[in-house]
């Protein structure tokens, strides 16, 4: 397969959320509320271990019954995003309740986001060598000014976002989407992403697939320079 165009996933694949913690003080600051540093650290615990950071870990218990049914359809739009990740914020209590939107907006900041240390790299390379690259996402909100801020944004020819187009990864409608925005035939391109179930539906149209592990980008300096290899 002469690969002309390559697909990646956004969180865990380019770009890596801040901590937990990192992202509860930031809202902390931002809205001037103080928290005793054993009780923001006790806060940040179990504001990951709902999974209330859009981006970090993953739930790890069961959601409540009102929460399980928009969970599984969170991509689609903005209002059902935020509805799920501010839901889930909620089981945890914080000082003011205004913090459950304060840390939702937070984690749409640039400043909450950190490109894997070889993405530049890679995505400059695959521009260099004439190969279309595309986002698709599974997201609630406009992660381009995310890709400004930190100036890969001269590298992407298209995003295809899931809350735009009300579906959501490993429907294969999404990703015939982005071929469809960069010109490409689903069998000359590589979707490359972290998540085997979403990114893997890809595979159901024809496009090649590779898979990077979901670490913090100190422990995944070189994960994505395997596609250079793969495009060739």
């Amino acid at each position: 397969m002469a690969i002309k165009g390559v697909l990646f996933d956004f969180s865990g694949t380019l770009f890596r959320i801040e901590s937990t913690e990192s992202w509860l003080r930031a809202a902390l600051t931002a809205a001037e509320v103080p928290l005793p540093e054993p009780e923001l650290i006790r806060t940040a615990e179990e504001l990951e271990s709902v999974g209330a950071l859009p981006g970090g870990a993953l739930p790890s218990q069961p959601l409540p019954a009102r929460l399980a049914e928009l969970w599984e359809v969170r991509d689609r739009s903005a209002a059902q995003h935020r509805a799920a990740y501010t839901g889930i914020a909620r089981q945890v209590p914080l000082p003011d309740p205004r913090l459950h939107d304060a840390l939702y907006d937070r984690h749409m900041a640039p400043a909450a986001w950190s490109p894997y240390p070889d993405a530049a790299e890679v995505l400059g390379a695959l521009r260099e060598r004439g190969v279309a690259v595309g986002v698709v996402s599974n997201i609630g909100w406009d992660l381009r000014p995310v890709f400004r801020a930190h100036g890969l944004a001269p590298h992407v020819g298209a995003y295809v976002l899931s809350y735009k187009h009300g579906i959501q990864k490993p429907d294969t409608r999404l990703f015939a989407l982005a071929c469809e925005a960069l010109g490409v035939a689903p069998q000359d391109t590589l979707m490359v992403g972290d998540d085997r179930r979403a990114d893997g539906g890809a595979a159901a149209l024809g496009c090649g697939v590779h898979f990077v592990d979901h670490l913090p980008a100190p422990e995944r300096p070189d994960g994505l320079r395997p596609v250079l290899e793969l495009v060739g």
